[in-house]
Parts: structure tokens; sequence; C-alpha cells
């Protein structure tokens, strides 16, 4: 066993680990008007965009947490196939 020089500085135990964190970002890069078009929310940024483009992302944005509230899910710990499935049927046609 070592000792510890009495001169030097206590160790600090490691820090912990972070929680994970997640969100979804949505570009739309359709824009023609000039509009500077962004969305925020919590776990989401929505940016660029025609009007209808931007619509369909927050659209799409929307229901994606809806469905994951409904799962009890949260989306820093689904499974990003189970997510890609959850954006596709939530995606409005």
């Amino acid at each position: 066993m070592s000792k510890r020089d009495p001169n030097s500085p206590a160790r600090k135990p490691a820090p912990a680990k972070p929680a994970a964190q997640a969100a979804l970002l949505g570009v739309g890069l359709d824009n023609t008007d000039g509009h500077k078009r962004i969305t925020t929310g919590e776990q989401f940024a929505l940016v660029g965009g025609s009007a209808e483009t931007h619509e369909r992302m927050a659209e799409t944005t929307i229901k994606t947490f809806e469905e994951l509230k409904r799962r009890d899910k949260r989306l820093e710990n689904v499974d990003p196939r189970e997510l890609a499935e959850i954006l596709h049927k939530s995606t409005p046609r």
C-alpha cells in the first residue's frame, strides 16, 4: 500500500455520469421567400423551409412526441429504429 503525500491535494471523486440527452433537429431547404422560420421546444429545433414544409415539420414533431408519451418512452432512451417508425407514422401525407 502506497502512502499519500501529505502535501498533495486530496483526490476528487469522479464526476457523476451526466444524464442522457437527445433532441430532434428539422431542417427545411426549400425556402424561396426569404422568410426565416425557426421553431424551438424543449427537445427540438426546426429551422428553415417554406411555410408548408415548416408546418409539416412542426406537425410531425408534435405527433412524434405525443406518440412517445403514449408509449411511455422518452426521446433519450427510445430505440433509433422505433423512433424512425414513429417519425414515419407521424409525418403528414
